[in-house]
């Protein structure tokens, strides 16, 4: 019985948030996910060897912390209703003892359906028993996939014709039973509200204990797909803050189907978005180019910046945009993007941003003091790049 007591004592104790991490993200997640690269043939060797990654290359020191299994590691219910790893994992709650070996924390992934979206097991009528699973598990993170639910809120839409919010309420409603039911666990778990957007989350997400909600469809390794994702998430700044953010999907940097300057476009944005950073390539094999992008402790710097505001866009003209991020002690971070398909000049006036008589400018990517500038900076940028600053008093 004593040493029953002792392990439930240290299982309340690791659960509990370390001192001056009260808020569960209370700055955007920093980690990798499983799907981009994997998809649906990920394994449990392939998890271990992205925990090993992540410290071996540093990007857990730079504040990449999560290890997160996306779809297809669902075996089967047994006759209580309790679910199991298929045999590519067979043992999560070692798995996830290992993951925190490493200094790291565990992430997993569901769908408030019957089934998630590659058809393995979902939640749908045992959102308890499974949160109560991913405590045993010692899980730190649960993304949780609209998917086949989208088959229960057309049902809705189609048995309440007079009411059109059915679809949305029985939506809402499933997101709140889950998220009660981590909360109900003890284990801090951040919470993250994979529905594409759809009904603008950012205004009932907070109230459901999600701490992040995807504002858009999915992302994919192209410039055109990522840009059209960044960019749209101007007017959402209000809505984010310490403890929930806005989710423009995951990282696509190094999966080797952009460029050096598209990836510095994607790696800006982002962080002027306040995003959750989680990497989503093969991290045995990235290159120094893209340990360069991810690790830049600047950019990531003003992602994690202790005031927690998302930037938004200061102006559009054409195929330039200038974005901007209030950061703690006045400064300002400042995006200048050129999405065109030549060299441009694109500019910002200081005096707009709050430097009426001049600030100190530092390149981010460029790891580059320019001084102190007064009235007009410009930047010379080449096509789809983007000069990414830190405007000091």
């Amino acid at each position: 019985m004593r040493v029953l007591a002792v392990l439930s004592l240290v299982f309340a104790v690791s659960s509990l948030p370390l001192p001056g991490q009260t808020k569960v993200a209370a700055a955007p997640p920093m980690g990798w996910n499983s799907w981009n690269h994997f998809a649906g043939h990920v394994t449990d060797a392939d998890v271990r060897s992205a925990a090993d990654s992540l410290v071996s290359t540093g990007m857990r020191d730079a504040g990449y912390v999560y290890v997160n299994v996306d779809d297809t590691w669902q075996g089967k219910r047994d006759a209580d209703g309790v679910l199991h790893a298929n045999e590519r994992f067979p043992d999560m709650k070692a798995l996830g003892d290992y993951i925190h070996s490493k200094g790291l924390k565990f992430g997993i992934y569901s769908s408030p359906g019957a089934q998630t979206c590659a058809h393995y097991e979902g939640s749908l009528g045992h959102e308890a028993q499974d949160a109560k699973l991913y405590a045993e598990w010692g899980v730190d993170f649960l993304k949780y996939d609209l998917c086949s639910f989208q088959d229960n809120m057309r049902k809705a839409e189609t048995e309440h014709p007079d009411d059109p919010s059915a679809a949305k309420n029985l939506m809402i409603a499933a997101y709140r039973k889950m998220g009660d039911a981590l909360k109900a666990t003890g284990r801090p778990m951040v919470y993250s509200l994979c529905q594409y957007g759809v009904d603008q989350p950012w205004k009932w997400g907070p109230e459901l204990g999600a701490n992040m909600w995807r504002t858009t469809d999915d992302i994919d390794d192209s410039y055109g797909r990522m840009i059209a994702i960044g960019f749209s998430q101007a007017g959402l700044a209000k809505y984010a803050g310490p403890g929930h953010w806005n989710d423009p999907d995951m990282l696509e940097i190094g999966n080797g189907k952009m460029t050096e300057d598209e990836y510095k476009t994607h790696m800006s944005l982002w962080v002027l978005l306040a995003a959750p950073l989680l990497a989503g390539n093969d991290l045995t094999k990235m290159t120094e180019a893209d340990k360069n992008i991810l690790m830049n402790k600047e950019a990531i710097a003003i992602d994690q910046d202790a005031l927690g505001k998302q930037g938004d866009r200061l102006y559009e003209s054409g195929d330039l945009d200038v974005w901007t991020k209030p950061l703690s002690g006045g400064r300002v971070a400042v995006g200048l993007f050129n999405r065109s398909w030549s060299t441009r000049d694109v500019s910002v006036d200081l005096g707009e941003i709050g430097f009426k008589s001049g600030g100190s400018v530092r390149d981010v990517w460029k790891q580059k003091d320019m001084g102190h500038r007064s009235g007009v900076f410009a930047s010379r940028i080449p096509k789809h790049g983007v000069t990414l600053l830190v405007v000091s008093k």
